[in-house]
Protein backbone atom coordinates (compact mmCIF):
# COMPACT_ATOMS: atom_id res chain seq x y z
CA UNK A 1 0.00 0.00 0.00
CA UNK A 2 1.56 2.93 -0.95
CA UNK A 3 1.73 6.18 1.40
CA UNK A 4 -1.17 8.62 0.39
CA UNK A 5 -1.74 12.19 1.44
CA UNK A 6 -4.98 11.77 3.07
CA UNK A 7 -7.50 14.75 3.06
CA UNK A 8 -8.59 16.37 6.46
CA UNK A 9 -12.27 15.47 6.58
CA UNK A 10 -14.97 14.23 8.70
CA UNK A 11 -17.85 12.17 6.91
CA UNK A 12 -21.18 11.48 8.16
CA UNK A 13 -23.25 8.53 6.96
CA UNK A 14 -25.90 6.33 7.41
CA UNK A 15 -26.95 2.59 5.67
CA UNK A 16 -30.50 2.49 3.04
CA UNK A 17 -31.48 -0.66 5.40
CA UNK A 18 -29.71 -0.86 8.52
CA UNK A 19 -30.76 1.35 11.45
CA UNK A 20 -27.55 2.34 12.92
CA UNK A 21 -25.47 6.09 11.60
CA UNK A 22 -21.50 6.20 11.11
CA UNK A 23 -18.81 8.33 10.94
CA UNK A 24 -14.86 7.94 9.45
CA UNK A 25 -12.26 11.24 10.17
CA UNK A 26 -9.16 11.38 8.62
CA UNK A 27 -6.57 13.89 9.74
CA UNK A 28 -2.77 14.60 8.55
CA UNK A 29 -2.33 18.10 8.05
CA UNK A 30 -4.01 19.50 10.81
CA UNK A 31 -2.64 17.16 12.97
CA UNK A 32 0.71 18.10 11.96
CA UNK A 33 -0.31 21.66 12.90
CA UNK A 34 -1.09 21.08 16.46
CA UNK A 35 2.61 19.25 17.03
CA UNK A 36 4.37 21.91 14.91
CA UNK A 37 5.85 23.86 18.00
CA UNK A 38 5.78 21.31 20.95
CA UNK A 39 8.24 18.87 21.57
CA UNK A 40 6.18 16.22 22.27
CA UNK A 41 7.70 12.17 22.61
CA UNK A 42 5.58 9.64 19.88
CA UNK A 43 3.42 8.21 23.14
CA UNK A 44 2.40 12.02 23.71
CA UNK A 45 2.06 12.02 19.84
CA UNK A 46 -0.04 8.87 19.60
CA UNK A 47 -2.47 10.03 22.28
CA UNK A 48 -3.35 13.61 21.18
CA UNK A 49 -3.67 12.00 17.56
CA UNK A 50 -6.33 9.47 18.97
CA UNK A 51 -8.34 12.22 21.28
CA UNK A 52 -8.45 14.65 18.46
CA UNK A 53 -10.04 12.07 16.08
CA UNK A 54 -12.06 10.95 19.31
CA UNK A 55 -13.30 14.60 19.47
CA UNK A 56 -14.02 15.05 15.78
CA UNK A 57 -16.35 12.00 15.68
CA UNK A 58 -17.80 13.38 19.40
CA UNK A 59 -18.85 16.42 17.69
CA UNK A 60 -20.47 14.90 14.87
CA UNK A 61 -22.23 12.70 17.28
CA UNK A 62 -23.34 15.16 19.34
CA UNK A 63 -25.22 17.32 17.61
CA UNK A 64 -24.29 20.83 19.16
CA UNK A 65 -23.68 23.91 17.30
CA UNK A 66 -20.57 26.03 20.11
CA UNK A 67 -17.19 24.41 22.04
CA UNK A 68 -16.34 21.06 22.83
CA UNK A 69 -13.19 19.96 24.89
CA UNK A 70 -11.96 16.50 25.31
CA UNK A 71 -9.81 15.71 28.31
CA UNK A 72 -8.34 13.14 30.01
CA UNK A 73 -5.93 13.49 33.44
CA UNK A 74 -4.64 11.57 36.02
CA UNK A 75 -1.71 11.07 38.36
CA UNK A 76 0.57 8.69 35.77
CA UNK A 77 3.47 10.07 33.80
CA UNK A 78 0.57 11.42 31.09
CA UNK A 79 -0.97 14.56 33.65
CA UNK A 80 -3.08 16.14 31.02
CA UNK A 81 -4.05 15.75 27.20
CA UNK A 82 -6.76 17.92 26.16
CA UNK A 83 -8.57 18.57 22.43
CA UNK A 84 -10.65 21.49 22.58
CA UNK A 85 -12.79 22.26 19.22
CA UNK A 86 -16.39 22.67 17.59
CA UNK A 87 -19.02 21.72 15.49
CA UNK A 88 -17.15 23.74 12.60
CA UNK A 89 -14.26 20.95 13.45
CA UNK A 90 -11.83 23.65 14.27
CA UNK A 91 -9.37 22.23 16.55
CA UNK A 92 -6.79 22.85 18.77
CA UNK A 93 -4.83 20.57 21.31
CA UNK A 94 -2.04 20.59 24.16
CA UNK A 95 -0.83 18.12 26.65
CA UNK A 96 1.48 17.99 30.03
CA UNK A 97 3.07 15.17 30.94
CA UNK A 98 6.99 14.09 33.28
CA UNK A 99 10.00 14.26 31.34
CA UNK A 100 10.76 10.72 31.94
CA UNK A 101 7.76 9.63 30.24
CA UNK A 102 8.05 6.11 27.92
CA UNK A 103 5.93 4.23 25.99
CA UNK A 104 3.03 2.57 27.76
CA UNK A 105 -0.35 1.41 27.90
CA UNK A 106 -3.39 4.23 28.49
CA UNK A 107 -3.84 2.49 32.24
CA UNK A 108 0.04 2.89 32.60
CA UNK A 109 0.01 6.33 31.13
CA UNK A 110 -2.82 7.77 32.85
CA UNK A 111 -2.85 5.82 36.20
CA UNK A 112 -5.83 7.03 38.03
CA UNK A 113 -7.59 9.09 35.85
CA UNK A 114 -10.80 10.35 33.99
CA UNK A 115 -12.17 11.57 30.79
CA UNK A 116 -14.34 14.88 30.92
CA UNK A 117 -16.16 15.72 28.00
CA UNK A 118 -17.40 19.78 28.12
CA UNK A 119 -19.95 21.27 25.94
CA UNK A 120 -20.76 24.79 25.45
CA UNK A 121 -23.58 25.31 23.20
CA UNK A 122 -23.86 28.98 21.63
CA UNK A 123 -25.94 30.43 23.67
CA UNK A 124 -26.79 27.77 25.88
CA UNK A 125 -25.63 26.14 29.20
CA UNK A 126 -23.00 24.37 29.59
CA UNK A 127 -22.54 20.25 29.77
CA UNK A 128 -20.27 18.09 31.48
CA UNK A 129 -19.53 14.36 31.62
CA UNK A 130 -17.08 12.18 33.38
CA UNK A 131 -16.58 8.86 32.34
CA UNK A 132 -13.48 7.09 34.59
CA UNK A 133 -10.82 6.03 32.20
CA UNK A 134 -11.27 2.34 33.52
CA UNK A 135 -10.68 0.48 30.08
CA UNK A 136 -7.69 -0.50 27.95
CA UNK A 137 -7.86 2.22 24.88
CA UNK A 138 -9.15 5.52 24.88
CA UNK A 139 -12.12 4.18 22.19
CA UNK A 140 -13.08 1.84 24.57
CA UNK A 141 -13.39 4.88 27.18
CA UNK A 142 -15.53 6.83 24.35
CA UNK A 143 -17.75 3.45 23.91
CA UNK A 144 -18.02 3.07 28.02
CA UNK A 145 -18.90 6.85 28.32
CA UNK A 146 -21.76 6.66 25.33
CA UNK A 147 -23.05 3.07 27.33
CA UNK A 148 -23.31 4.76 30.49
CA UNK A 149 -24.11 8.67 30.00
CA UNK A 150 -26.28 8.73 26.65
CA UNK A 151 -27.71 4.60 26.67
CA UNK A 152 -26.46 4.21 23.16
CA UNK A 153 -24.86 1.35 21.80
CA UNK A 154 -21.70 2.53 20.54
CA UNK A 155 -18.12 1.23 18.66
CA UNK A 156 -14.87 3.66 18.11
CA UNK A 157 -11.68 2.49 16.27
CA UNK A 158 -8.90 5.08 16.53
CA UNK A 159 -5.29 4.66 14.44
CA UNK A 160 -2.10 6.77 14.47
CA UNK A 161 0.59 7.05 12.80
CA UNK A 162 3.55 8.89 14.01
CA UNK A 163 6.88 9.15 11.74
CA UNK A 164 9.14 11.93 10.63
CA UNK A 165 7.74 12.16 7.43
CA UNK A 166 3.93 12.79 8.30
CA UNK A 167 1.58 12.49 11.56
CA UNK A 168 -1.41 10.71 10.52
CA UNK A 169 -4.28 10.00 13.01
CA UNK A 170 -7.96 8.61 11.81
CA UNK A 171 -11.47 7.00 13.83
CA UNK A 172 -14.24 5.30 12.78
CA UNK A 173 -17.88 5.38 14.76
CA UNK A 174 -20.44 3.19 14.62
CA UNK A 175 -23.67 4.30 16.94
CA UNK A 176 -27.30 2.15 17.14
CA UNK A 177 -30.12 4.31 16.05
CA UNK A 178 -32.45 4.40 18.99
CA UNK A 179 -35.77 2.68 17.69
CA UNK A 180 -36.89 -0.81 16.78
CA UNK A 181 -35.50 -4.11 18.12
CA UNK A 182 -34.20 -4.62 14.48
CA UNK A 183 -31.51 -1.79 14.91
CA UNK A 184 -29.58 -4.53 17.46
CA UNK A 185 -28.82 -7.22 14.16
CA UNK A 186 -27.95 -4.21 12.41
CA UNK A 187 -25.25 -2.96 14.51
CA UNK A 188 -24.02 -7.00 15.14
CA UNK A 189 -23.75 -7.26 11.40
CA UNK A 190 -21.80 -3.65 10.59
CA UNK A 191 -19.81 -3.97 13.82
CA UNK A 192 -18.37 -7.53 12.45
CA UNK A 193 -17.47 -5.79 9.14
CA UNK A 194 -16.08 -2.86 10.70
CA UNK A 195 -14.14 -4.66 13.13
CA UNK A 196 -12.00 -6.13 9.54
CA UNK A 197 -10.13 -2.71 9.21
CA UNK A 198 -6.58 -2.43 10.04
CA UNK A 199 -5.42 1.01 10.74
CA UNK A 200 -3.02 0.98 7.98
CA UNK A 201 -6.20 1.10 5.79
CA UNK A 202 -7.77 3.54 8.17
CA UNK A 203 -4.91 5.92 8.05
CA UNK A 204 -4.26 5.50 4.34
CA UNK A 205 -6.81 5.23 2.31
CA UNK A 206 -9.45 7.35 0.76
CA UNK A 207 -12.86 7.40 2.77
CA UNK A 208 -14.89 6.33 0.01
CA UNK A 209 -12.53 3.29 -1.09
CA UNK A 210 -12.54 2.32 3.11
CA UNK A 211 -16.56 2.26 3.08
CA UNK A 212 -16.74 0.92 0.23
CA UNK A 213 -14.49 -2.34 0.91
CA UNK A 214 -16.41 -2.82 4.66
CA UNK A 215 -19.76 -2.72 3.13
CA UNK A 216 -20.47 -2.77 -0.58
CA UNK A 217 -23.20 -4.67 0.68
CA UNK A 218 -24.86 -2.61 2.50
CA UNK A 219 -24.71 0.50 0.57
CA UNK A 220 -23.58 3.43 2.61
CA UNK A 221 -24.63 6.91 2.25
CA UNK A 222 -22.66 9.80 2.42
CA UNK A 223 -23.18 12.85 3.60
CA UNK A 224 -20.78 15.88 2.46
CA UNK A 225 -17.74 15.78 4.13
CA UNK A 226 -16.95 18.52 6.93
CA UNK A 227 -13.13 19.75 6.77
CA UNK A 228 -11.19 19.49 9.98
CA UNK A 229 -8.65 22.55 10.10
CA UNK A 230 -6.75 23.50 12.83
CA UNK A 231 -6.87 27.02 14.47
CA UNK A 232 -5.77 27.92 17.50
CA UNK A 233 -8.03 30.58 18.44
CA UNK A 234 -5.77 32.58 20.38
CA UNK A 235 -5.41 36.48 19.99
CA UNK A 236 -3.59 39.50 21.53
CA UNK A 237 -7.69 40.81 22.27
CA UNK A 238 -8.15 37.69 24.06
CA UNK A 239 -4.98 37.78 25.99
CA UNK A 240 -5.82 40.97 27.26
CA UNK A 241 -9.01 40.03 28.74
CA UNK A 242 -7.35 37.80 31.31
CA UNK A 243 -5.17 40.64 32.58
CA UNK A 244 -8.25 43.14 32.73
CA UNK A 245 -9.56 40.48 35.21
CA UNK A 246 -6.44 41.19 37.64
CA UNK A 247 -7.03 44.37 39.55
CA UNK A 248 -5.01 47.20 38.02
CA UNK A 249 -2.57 47.73 41.65
CA UNK A 250 -1.59 43.52 40.73
CA UNK A 251 -1.15 44.22 37.21
CA UNK A 252 0.79 47.53 37.72
CA UNK A 253 2.82 45.56 40.27
CA UNK A 254 3.74 42.57 37.69
CA UNK A 255 4.88 45.06 35.55
CA UNK A 256 6.76 47.07 37.73
CA UNK A 257 8.29 43.69 38.79
CA UNK A 258 9.33 42.12 35.34
CA UNK A 259 9.13 45.07 32.88
CA UNK A 260 6.22 43.60 31.18
CA UNK A 261 3.13 40.76 31.68
CA UNK A 262 4.28 37.94 29.64
CA UNK A 263 1.11 35.32 28.41
CA UNK A 264 1.72 32.46 26.72
CA UNK A 265 -0.78 30.42 24.54
CA UNK A 266 -0.33 26.82 26.16
CA UNK A 267 -1.59 25.61 22.34
CA UNK A 268 0.03 27.35 20.24
CA UNK A 269 3.07 28.75 22.11
CA UNK A 270 2.64 32.47 21.41
CA UNK A 271 4.25 35.14 23.23
CA UNK A 272 1.90 38.30 24.09
CA UNK A 273 3.51 41.21 25.68
CA UNK A 274 2.22 44.07 27.73
CA UNK A 275 3.94 46.30 28.96
CA UNK A 276 3.06 49.83 31.58
CA UNK A 277 1.82 51.69 28.75
CA UNK A 278 -0.32 48.82 27.31
CA UNK A 279 -1.29 47.46 30.86
CA UNK A 280 -2.88 51.77 31.77
CA UNK A 281 -4.69 51.61 27.87
CA UNK A 282 -6.06 48.13 29.19
CA UNK A 283 -7.33 49.48 32.04
CA UNK A 284 -8.62 52.86 31.01
CA UNK A 285 -10.24 51.42 28.16
CA UNK A 286 -12.26 49.02 30.50
CA UNK A 287 -13.81 51.37 32.83
CA UNK A 288 -14.43 53.51 30.00
CA UNK A 289 -16.18 50.79 29.01
CA UNK A 290 -18.36 49.77 32.36
CA UNK A 291 -18.88 53.71 32.72
CA UNK A 292 -20.96 53.49 29.40
CA UNK A 293 -22.88 50.64 30.40
CA UNK A 294 -23.61 51.89 33.82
Amino acid sequence: MTDKHIQDLLHRYIFEQRHVRGELVQVQDSFSAMLENHDYPPVVKKILGELLSATCLLTATLKFEGDISVQIQGDGPLKYAVVNGNNQQKMRAVARFDDNITDATLPELIGSGYMVITITPEGGEKYQGVAALEKPTLAECIENYFETSEQLRTRVWLATEVTEKANKAAGMLLQVLPVEEKAKDDFDHLEALTNTIKDKELLELPATEVLTRLYHEDNPQLFEPQDVKYECGCSREKTAGAIVKLSYDDAKALVEERGDIEIICQFCLTQYLFDAVDVEALFKNANNNSNSIN
